[in-house]
């Protein structure tokens, strides 16, 4: 792992985050003169909790867990979300980049197997730094980028090099699902621009001795109602390459808001689980 970051531009993350268009909501807020946008939370990087985690992929957990650093807010705020107090109400507390830049290192001491950013988007710039002071200073574990799968691509495209893993999310391609429970009818589209600009960047996931090392992983959640919804994503992701590592997911609880739209408002039944995990078994793709 070279000790340094060649390509990444954290200039640009600089320009893109004040006023901020660091992701598609394009919100233009002045971050740093205190005010939010849409993800509702300040410049500085806040996190909620950092340590080996042993609840992802086997590939990612590779026995001795995987170095996970939550990042409060988010610019997507689903209204289904799992971790709503951390993304919605903001549990954590601020951080330096010198200090996160020390928490990396930290959870490669302890043995981490990766760096697991989780919900980063928003707070991309500082990341950058937080990446390439670590790198100096030794850090040798791959990075990975762990999202909602709703990202820019100039700000994933000033991101490149730093980023050994990208693991998005492919929640939907149905428009009016994202627009209740996203408000994001223009998620289908880019997720499938940022899918495609982080496997151009990374490429197939590469395991070696049991360890995910490179490449893109997608996480697809089965949501109650949406079997066909849930096709379509697994078709664009076999379109991506016959080769995509995906993860199909299947532990949905109806959370926080989602009481508020009835089509989701309860977990999907077998029948749906079995439907979409059998459809992505004909498939020419990489489950995990």
């Amino acid at each position: 792992m070279s000790s340094h970051i060649r390509n990444m531009d954290i200039r640009a993350l600089e320009n893109l985050s004040d006023p901020c268009t660091l992701c598609p909501r394009n919100c233009r807020a002045h971050r740093k003169s205190g005010k939010l946008g849409r993800c509702d939370i300040g410049y500085d990087p806040v996190i909620s909790q950092w340590g080996l985690h042993f609840g992802e992929e086997d590939c990612l957990v590779a026995g001795s867990g995987s170095g996970t650093v939550f990042f409060s807010g988010c610019n997507l705020l689903c209204i289904f979300c799992q971790n709503y107090t951390i993304s919605h109400e903001h549990e954590g507390r601020p951080i330096a980049i010198d200090k996160l830049a020390s928490v990396f290192l930290d959870l490669e001491k302890q043995g981490a197997a990766n760096i697991n950013l989780v919900t980063p988007t928003h707070f991309s710039h500082a990341i950058a730094k937080a990446i390439d002071s670590a790198r100096k200073s030794g850090l040798s574990l791959p990075i990975v980028y762990n999202c909602g799968g709703y990202e820019k691509v100039e700000t994933l495209r000033a991101l490149e090099g730093a980023i050994d893993i990208y693991m998005p999310d492919i929640k939907t391609l149905d428009e009016d699902f994202a627009r209740k429970t996203m408000d994001a009818p223009d998620y289908p589209s880019v997720v499938k621009a940022a899918i495609r600009e982080m496997h151009r960047q990374v490429g197939d996931l590469k395991i070696t001795e049991g360890r995910a090392v490179k490449g893109l992983l997608v996480r697809h959640l089965v949501m109650p109602g949406q079997t066909e919804d849930s096709k379509h994503c697994l078709d664009f992701l076999h379109e991506l390459s016959s080769n995509t590592a995906v993860n199909v997911m299947s532990q949905y609880h109806p959370m926080y808001q989602a009481y508020t739209c009835p089509e989701i408002s309860r977990r999907p039944a077998d029948e749906e689980i079995i439907a979409v995990k059998e459809y992505a078994e004909t498939l020419p793709l990489r489950l995990l």
